[in-house]
């Protein structure tokens, strides 16, 4: 899940990056999502945060978080996700 907040919209550079990986291993494992921050009350923690926040959630629980844009760190994290 890509956290924002509506001031600076969702990475649209980490976008392909997700694409490309999910077209690797499959669409039934990776599935990514964008959520304004603003309007859930349950990420409120992640208000007001002037980078980019990656939430990893497997069967309804947070695994990992990545914060900011780093496609190495990002493409790892999946990988070891999946």
């Amino acid at each position: 899940v890509d956290a924002f907040q509506a001031w600076c919209g969702p990475c649209r550079t980490v976008v392909d990056l997700f694409q490309r990986i999910r077209n690797e291993v499959g669409s039934n494992l990776l599935h990514f999502a964008v959520a304004e921050v603003d309007s859930i009350d349950a990420l409120e923690g992640y208000r007001g945060q002037c980078q980019p926040v990656f939430l990893f959630y497997a069967e309804g629980e947070l695994m990992a978080v990545v914060r900011g844009v780093n496609a190495p760190l990002l493409q790892k994290t999946i990988l070891e996700q999946l």
